[in-house]
């Protein structure tokens, strides 16, 4: 086990009931704000080597610890997931982007139109 990490609020106890001392301090507002990040990316860690469903469970346990740290109301981040969803999609379809042909079809198009004048003045 890791130590000098953010632990779930049981641990002490289950190492008392095991027999064991376990030796922790309550970290101040800039520490456990760091730690929940650490934690936050240890967890997605886990998520990638063992995508179960108890490790996400774990991943949506600490974004729940930053919320309430945070003070960001978990339904109004729901609602805002949900607009960002339906304004630009979720990501159930699988859809990976490559790049944006915006500016490679103006391009083309501006190519295109110079070759036409050209092949145009060359016929006379």
């Amino acid at each position: 086990m890791k130590y000098d990490k953010l632990v779930r609020d049981k641990i002490p106890e289950i190492i008392k009931r095991r027999g064991g001392v376990p030796v922790i301090h309550i970290a101040s507002d800039k520490e456990y704000w760091q730690k929940l990040k650490e934690k936050l990316k240890e967890e997605i860690g886990e998520f990638m080597k063992n995508d179960s469903e108890g490790e996400l469970a774990d991943v949506l346990e600490v974004v729940y610890a930053i919320c309430d740290f945070k003070k960001i109301d978990k339904e109004k981040l729901d609602l805002l997931r949900k607009r960002k969803s339906e304004e630009k999609g979720g990501f159930k379809d699988g859809f990976c982007s490559l790049k944006s042909l915006k500016k490679d079809i103006l391009l083309f198009k501006y190519i295109i139109s110079k070759s036409l004048s050209l092949n145009i003045l060359n016929l006379f």
